[in-house]
């Protein structure tokens, strides 16, 4: 049963992921216009919200820890918001400040922040892999720390995804897989891309529970998750869980979606799991002044992150080069390469190599 503490941090994480992309959407289109140029403003590049996807990210990562792992998608911002990420720096890079979480050269799809254990990447079901290797770290390490993976609907047939299944199913490791279901692989619907349309069912093959929710209600997401990461954290293996969410916008911010009906946007808007919640704490005792001061207090949150975000210093272009490679042993680099040579090298012949 979910209590209200956890239903007031569940609507506060995700009202503030919902101003937060907003806010995002109206510095982005800065310089952009009225030509669309993706490399102007003060956000360069391409721009992926997940507006409409809240409820999963808040609906999971209310049960996880800092040492519990979590990798996400291209559309990482609600996620990490739930996560944790520290705000600011997340904001700085992605406005590619030197105050950034990479320094300013990961952008929006490429954050990481090991102090609460997140990063997420724009490769397609990129993130399974590492997460079932955290997973199986933590289970070596004998330690009850979990991974979760976060992908689309549109990443379920990748050969990543599928391996990362199987490797968690045989070694029993403490991994929940989480597919956001939002009808669009980019431009594509989904009974193009796949013919499973519970994609729950992949868990199936792997002999793990598979559990689908059909509405992007973050109650019913918190349960489902509930029992995933409590039966991942005693030993119990991985899970699979796919949630029915909506993307209210484009696939990114300059996309024209003619692809897309017009009845689907509409249905799209008409959703919102954030009013849903909102009655939810109703229900509860809360009321519309305590409801509004969440809110308010998100907000705040929110335009305080963007102005110091906006403030912070540039890289300069010299720190293009830095921690981009791996410094050598200091073995190797003073003995000219011995260290290499030396018994047991991967170079060696023979054993096991």
């Amino acid at each position: 049963m979910v209590s209200v503490t956890d239903l007031r941090t569940m609507y506060e994480q995700m009202v503030t992921a919902r101003h937060y992309e907003e806010r995002l959407v109206d510095e982005y289109l800065v310089g952009k216009q009225p030509a669309f140029d993706i490399s102007a403003g003060p956000i360069p590049g391409e721009l992926h919200l997940a507006a409409g996807h809240e409820a999963s990210g808040a609906g999971v990562c209310i049960h996880l820890r800092d040492d519990d792992t979590v990798t996400a998608p291209h559309r990482p911002h609600h996620i990490a918001i739930a996560k944790g990420v520290d705000l600011k720096r997340m904001t700085a890079e992605i406005f590619g400040r030197k105050t950034g979480l990479c320094r300013g050269k990961g952008g929006h799809m490429h954050l990481f922040d090991p102090d609460v254990n997140f990063a997420c990447s724009g490769i397609i079901a990129q993130g399974c892999p590492p997460a079932v290797g955290a997973a199986m770290a933590a289970k070596k390490r004998n330690t009850d720390a979990v991974a979760v993976a976060f992908l689309g609907e549109g990443a379920i047939d990748q050969g990543g995804f599928l391996e990362s299944l199987n490797l968690a199913a045989v070694h029993d490791l403490p991994v929940v897989f989480v597919v956001e279901d939002n009808d669009w692989a980019i431009s594509m619907p989904k009974d193009r891309v796949t013919d499973v349309q519970n994609g729950a069912q992949r868990a199936d093959g792997f002999d793990m529970p598979g559990v689908r929710i059909d509405s992007d209600d973050a109650v019913a997401v918190y349960e489902a998750a509930d029992e995933a990461v409590m039966r991942a954290r005693d030993g119990n293996g991985p899970t699979l869980i796919e949630v029915q969410v909506h993307r209210r916008m484009g696939h990114f911010m300059g996309d024209a979606e003619g692809y897309r009906p017009e009845a689907d946007i509409d249905r799209a808007e008409q959703r919102d799991s954030i009013e849903r919640l909102a009655e939810d704490l109703r229900s509860h005792g809360v009321t519309d002044d305590d409801i509004d001061e969440i809110r308010e207090r998100a907000h705040e949150r929110v335009e305080e992150a963007i102005s110091w975000a906006k403030e912070q210093p540039e890289p300069d272009p010299e720190e293009a080069y830095e921690n981009v490679f791996t410094n050598p042993p200091a073995q190797a680099a003073t003995d000219g390469g011995a260290a290499a040579d030396a018994p047991g090298d991967a170079g060696e012949t023979g054993g096991d190599n």
